[in-house]
């Protein structure tokens, strides 16, 4: 029987299916979130999340469900009403709500993230405090720790590095990320945001592929 059963976001990059590699690796269960931002970025992005899922499905053995939800719109709301340079952080804390969600629909006790520390500009320590508490089951990061080496060898080892993107340009990443969000600033912005409103909307339109 599975330990865990975990929803994985697999964004078509390096680092998610690193992390997913990782959590299969440990005996969880695992169910793969992809968020599309079409028609914000090419579908690159989700060739590239689907690619991984089939890879991991074959290399484990193990059948893994794929959840793509359309994103485009909840971007976009977000740009519309917030501050440009909170962007990264607004858009992963609804990846977390929407994922929490899909959790509860799932049975699943935890979302899994291949974020890691100092890897991209908007990934500091403060900036991850600043998206706690958007959802409230735990997120598990395997690669927190990990330097970029450390994650590409772990990619190589699982044979996921030559599928994956180099990270595909997220649409929305503003010229200048803020690398010190606070909790209370963000939390004041999204009071311009029909959150729940958002997420229900999101969640309802997601997709199960069977791959």
């Amino acid at each position: 029987a599975f330990m865990t059963k975990v929803i994985a976001l697999v964004s078509g990059g390096i680092d998610s299916a690193a992390a997913v590699s990782l959590a299969l690796e440990q005996d969880m269960e695992v169910v793969a979130l992809h968020y599309s931002t079409r028609p914000f970025a090419d579908e690159r992005a989700e060739k590239m999340a689907v690619e991984t899922v089939k890879h991991v499905q074959k290399r484990f053995g193990r059948k893994i469900k794929l959840v793509v939800v359309p994103f485009g719109k909840v971007l976009a709301a977000i740009a519309k009403s917030c501050d440009r340079k909170f962007n990264c952080v607004l858009c992963r804390r609804m990846m977390f709500r929407i994922g929490e969600r899909i959790a509860r629909e799932e049975k699943a006790s935890a979302l899994l993230s291949g974020e890691s520390l100092g890897q991209v500009a908007s990934q500091t320590l403060s900036n991850l405090n600043a998206e706690a508490g958007s959802a409230t089951i735990p997120v598990i990061r395997p690669l927190l720790g990990m330097d970029k080496l450390e994650i590409e060898a772990i990619a190589k080892k699982f044979e996921t590095f030559e599928i994956s993107t180099l990270p595909s340009a997220c649409c929305s990443i503003p010229e200048k990320p803020s690398t010190a969000a606070k909790r209370e600033v963000v939390e004041e912005m999204e009071k311009s945001l029909d959150i729940g409103a958002i997420v229900k909307e999101a969640f309802n339109s997601r997709e199960e592929r069977n791959i």
